[in-house]
């Protein structure tokens, strides 16, 4: 039977610590929050009352249940407090000398039955617990920020921890309410391993000038569908907590390149650029400590508007494909008022017009559309088998299978057909923009139109300029996305552009833990769902993109940037062999680690 804790010490008031102290209280438990220092203190315990104070302010907390917690909370100065907890969680900042030298101090004041815990989130727990005498009792127990909020505890045991003590604080998680997930002692854990490389990367893109910080945060909310862009999570964080946290990760996890700080990361810290804190990071803010971002040198000055000027005119525009994206794309322009030719032939004809009017009459069923408006918008679309017809359109978006023989020829075919002044537009999500740009005599009116299904109801849309496309096409194509209501970012011609080329990292970072026995995938899956916020866990999100779609990305990704970091993880390439493809096969990550 597992043991239970009745009083439990808390050292290290700052946001993290103060949280943690909450959490116990909320759950009826006796705690000790201690700090160096009587002014540290007092700020801790600032945080706590202010914390509960919005609690009941929000209705979430009783008055009376806030003072019954308050009360169950002994503020004190020193270590001394804590000689006859059951528990102690220290939460001092991440560095390993000083958590050492706490640790031998806690050894020597606790009682010896005591357990002692880490909420480190990136320093090793077993370099931790061999500073005192009893590391069979050292756990660590990382709470994620805000600690009364995220439900997820990464409980880590060492080689030496008494599987007693882990079964302890596991049956704690459940008491306060947690989902614990058990892992072994390596760099990063899960949340953080897979986090922070994906973090990292971010910061590359923005050094490399491959895309400005707002259109990647917009990408990655928009078509990653996460809370917040990678580059604010940073500022949140904070840009020296994050080179920190990177920097033990490569140091201790094989030296891999995902987790080796950005330069630029390195060089904003030693700066004072340390995000939120500082007033200014990746973004400035209104002042030390505040969300409210505000314009800075790097904002860009112009307005929206502007960023149309050079727009070329656009009336008719026509979709070359018989996919579901094609289809997606013809409502979707039709809808706004532009006139569209659908090119397809046979079958993927009738499956284009099919797509298209079975959307507009769900619309019209669920209200979001009258009768009217669905027969203006059908009424603008002309069909069509023969490309032709696309010889006096202003505007030509070929949504055509990812196969670059067949992309070459037909932007080839268009080179001919199409009208001087005409921009050619790929929908590609893994083919180079500038090889089928130089298939044709027009480079500078070639561009990338990279959307998202579904197509009407997805608000991202990345457009790729090449090193040959004209400044107008890029301002055409946001022209076309503006009168779509999407948002557009603007990023170079490079594998994954930006949402694949963050995400599907990320996405065989997991499988590499998975392949190598840390965790499964259900407890990675909630690591990043209730430690992250993330709407899907990566397993889940895999199955339902398409192992083999996974796959192929990552070889295009690796192929072309020759990073081992994107190497494709062996058991991703061996489930698409034995055709595990995820959701659509009926069979995928779940299937195959529940055998």
């Amino acid at each position: 039977m597992a043991r239970e804790f009745t009083s439990v010490g808390v050292v290290g008031l700052g946001t993290m610590g103060a949280g943690i102290v909450e959490v116990f209280a909320r759950n009826g438990i006796d705690v000790v929050a201690v700090e160096i220092a009587e002014d540290a203190l007092e700020r801790g315990r600032r945080t706590l009352t202010g914390s509960t104070d919005r609690a009941v302010a929000r209705g979430k907390l009783a008055p009376a249940d806030r003072d019954a917690l308050l009360g169950r909370v002994n503020f004190a100065v020193g270590l001394a407090a804590l000689d006859s907890v059951d528990l102690v969680i220290e939460a001092v900042p991440e560095r390993l000398d000083l958590k050492q030298r706490l640790f031998a101090e806690l050894d020597r004041i606790c009682r010896p039955e005591a357990v002692l815990a880490t909420n480190t989130s990136s320093l090793s727990v077993t370099d931790i617990a061999v500073a005192t005498g009893r590391p069979q009792q050292v756990v660590g127990v990382h709470f994620f920020n805000p600690a009364p909020v995220m439900k997820l505890v990464e409980v880590v045991r060492t080689v030496v921890t008494a599987p007693e003590v882990v079964a302890d604080v596991e049956a704690l998680c459940v008491r306060l309410g947690k989902v614990g997930v058990t892992i072994g002692d390596r760099a990063g854990f899960i949340a953080n391993h897979l986090l922070f490389g994906y973090l990292n990367q971010a910061v590359g893109m923005v050094e490399a000038r491959y895309a400005t910080r707002e259109d990647i945060d917009a990408a990655m909310k928009l078509g990653g569908g996460l809370p917040m862009g990678p580059l604010t999570l940073l500022d949140l964080i904070g840009l020296d907590t994050a080179y920190e946290i990177l920097d033990t990760m490569y140091r201790r996890g094989g030296r891999d390149r995902r987790h080796a700080p950005a330069p630029l990361l390195r060089q904003m810290v030693t700066a004072g650029l340390l995000g939120r804190k500082s007033g200014r990071g990746f973004y400035t803010y209104e002042r030390p400590g505040s969300p409210v971002v505000v314009p800075d040198e790097r904002t860009p000055v112009v307005a929206e508007t502007a960023l149309l000027d050079g727009a070329r005119a656009v009336d008719t525009v026509g979709v070359v494909g018989g996919g579901t994206t094609a289809g997606g794309i013809v409502e979707a322009l039709a809808r706004a008022g532009y006139r569209v030719v659908s090119v397809a032939r046979g079958e993927e004809d009738a499956r284009v017009r099919e797509t298209v009017t079975t959307s507009l009459a769900e619309d019209v069923l669920r209200g979001r559309l009258d009768e009217a408006g669905r027969d203006a918008a059908l009424g603008r679309i002309t069909w069509s088998a023969a490309l032709d017809h696309l010889a006096d359109v202003d505007l030509v978006v070929e949504a055509v299978a990812e196969d670059p023989g067949t992309k070459k020829a037909l932007f080839a075919d268009l080179d001919e057909i199409c009208k001087p002044g005409v921009v050619l537009a790929t929908t590609t999500a893994t083919l180079p923009v500038i090889d089928l740009a130089m298939a044709t005599q027009r480079p500078a009116d070639v561009v990338g139109v990279h959307v998202f299904d579904p197509v009407p109801a997805t608000s991202l849309v990345e457009i790729v300029r090449t090193i040959r496309t004209s400044p107008d096409a890029v301002a055409t194509a946001r022209a076309v996305a503006a009168r779509l209501d999407k948002t557009a970012v603007v990023c170079g011609d490079r594998a994954g552009f930006i949402v694949n080329a963050l995400l599907f990292p990320y996405l065989n970072d997991a499988v590499k833990m998975l392949e190598a026995g840390y965790s499964t995938t259900d407890d990675i899956d909630h690591a990043m769902t209730l430690g992250c916020a993330y709407p899907t866990g990566p397993f889940a999100l895999l199955d339902r993109v398409g192992l083999d779609v996974a796959l192929a990305v990552e070889r295009t990704l690796y192929r072309e940037l020759r990073d081992p970091g994107f190497a494709p993880a062996p058991l991703l390439e061996h489930l698409v062999t034995a055709g595990y493809l995820g959701r659509g096969s009926g069979r995928g990550f779940r299937d195959h680690t529940s055998h």
